[in-house]
């Protein structure tokens, strides 16, 4: 596929990295030689300086022959114009990275989708209805489900408690052979593992396991872990996320909102229906208490800020909170962060190019889930006639090692995948893959 990724973000410069080492031409077009250098210490792409929203730089950078044009400029602006002029100019398909919230009402994605921008994608609204289900499912570091809740991904981190810890799988299947699961992933220390059935839980691993709806109490059990009812939810940070974030919680919850800004304060005030709005610094301990910080089910940090996000959410344990999300957009504290005790780290930069990466995909994706605990994806794929994995039972595939199959959806039914399944047309196959399988996974499910 021919790719062009325009853009001085975190999110433009990790896409590059993202694809320069997939089977695909990526041009990457930067606006200025500074950031170029960036990108050059990063990854190895054909670059192109200039303004995206020109013409001559566009044809340069051969846009006519483009397949899937990404704009990822800081700018909605510039990416909504850059990603119009291209279609306009012989780009396939064109998506805009936005986080104004007026470009993401219904009538404006109507109008922007005349102008030949085939998808809007915002970070803030991707990391607001992450924490907003999240706070649904309070004992999962992480989940996600998958073709209206038919199967369902998620993360537990090992309590010294948990029932599973010296076994292995093969033990566990044995031992309760009515739960229907399939563990994809095992993240310990700096290390993920697709587990086999010899390989032995221990305390502290980091543990994805794709089950059905009704298995996911036990299963949280078993990982030494309790659901609990959300009431109160403190945030701080009244950016983008943090007011869209209330906005989606408000509905459910009693919520607070600490916003160090007195303007932004007064104007969350009046844009926020039930959510009340504090204006003050959330690292006074005596702001906290005066808001009753002991009282909150839940604590959620998403300044501009990732260090004032951990040390918020630290402090909100110290006080007994039970849910602790934090936005941490450096990538180096994200292992750190789940090591002293955050329970779920939201990163925009992860999200959003999870959103986008399966636009790059040759097979038909439904969805992708960004994983923030590890660095690798999960793709939902369509199962189209003639691919390769509808040739042989799984167990026979000759499937990336770095992968694997967890979850089937067929017929409307969530399947746990088996070594003696074999995918048909239709299904909806739910995959686990690290980086370096993404293409040989494509490959598999490409028609």
């Amino acid at each position: 596929m021919n790719i062009i990724i325009t853009g001085d973000s975190p999110v433009a410069l990790h896409l590059a990295e993202l694809l320069s080492g997939e089977n695909h031409d990526v041009t990457f077009i930067s606006p200025t030689r500074e950031f170029s250098k960036t990108l050059e210490a990063h990854s190895d792409l054909m670059t192109v300086i200039g303004d995206s929203s020109a013409v001559d730089v566009l044809k340069n950078a051969n846009v006519r022959k483009a397949d899937l044009l990404i704009s990822a400029h800081i700018d909605g602006r510039l990416n909504i114009l850059s990603a119009a002029l291209a279609k306009r100019l012989g780009a396939k398909k064109c998506i805009a990275k936005v986080h104004e919230p007026d470009y993401l009402t219904k009538e404006s994605r109507t109008h922007y989708k005349d102008m030949g921008i085939d998808f809007l994608v915002s970070p803030e609204k991707i990391a607001a209805k992450e924490i907003s289900h999240l706070l649904t499912n309070t004992a999962a570091a992480e989940i996600f489900d998958f073709s209206d809740n038919r199967l369902s991904l998620m993360l537990v981190k090992l309590e010294e408690n948990a029932p599973v810890i010296g076994k292995s799988l093969s033990e566990i299947a044995e031992e309760y052979k009515k739960l229907n699961f399939r563990a994809v992933s095992i993240h310990r220390g700096s290390n993920t593992i697709i587990p086999r059935g010899d390989d032995v839980f221990q305390e502290g691993d980091l543990t994805y396991v794709i089950t059905k709806p009704d298995g996911i109490d036990h299963l949280l059990e078993l990982g030494g872990k309790k659901k609990f009812a959300v009431q109160n939810v403190m945030i701080v940070g009244g950016g983008a996320v943090g007011s869209l974030a209330a906005s989606f919680l408000e509905k459910k919850f009693n919520v607070k909102l600490i916003e160090q800004n007195a303007e932004r304060a007064s104007e969350l005030t009046e844009t926020l229906i039930k959510t009340l709005v504090i204006h003050g610094d959330a690292t006074n301990i005596n702001l906290l208490e005066e808001e009753k910080i002991r009282n909150m089910d839940a604590f959620v940090a998403v300044t501009n800020n990732s260090e004032t996000n951990i040390l918020t959410c630290l402090l909100a344990r110290k006080y007994g909170v039970k849910k602790t999300i934090a936005l941490v957009e450096n990538i180096d504290f994200i292992e750190i962060s789940q090591n002293i005790g955050i329970d779920t780290i939201i990163n925009k930069k992860l999200a959003t190019a999870s959103y986008i990466l399966r636009f790059t995909m040759t097979a038909e994706v439904v969805s992708t889930k960004c994983l923030t605990s590890v660095d690798a994806e999960v793709f939902e794929f369509m199962v189209r006639p003639g691919s390769l994995v509808t040739k042989k039972p799984i167990c026979k595939l000759a499937f990336p090692s770095n992968a694997i199959i967890g979850g089937v959806i067929r017929n409307n039914e969530g399947l746990i995948a088996r070594g003696s399944m074999q995918l048909t047309e239709g299904d909806k196959a739910v995959v686990f893959a690290l980086p370096d399988a993404f293409h040989g996974v494509d490959k598999m499910f490409k028609p």
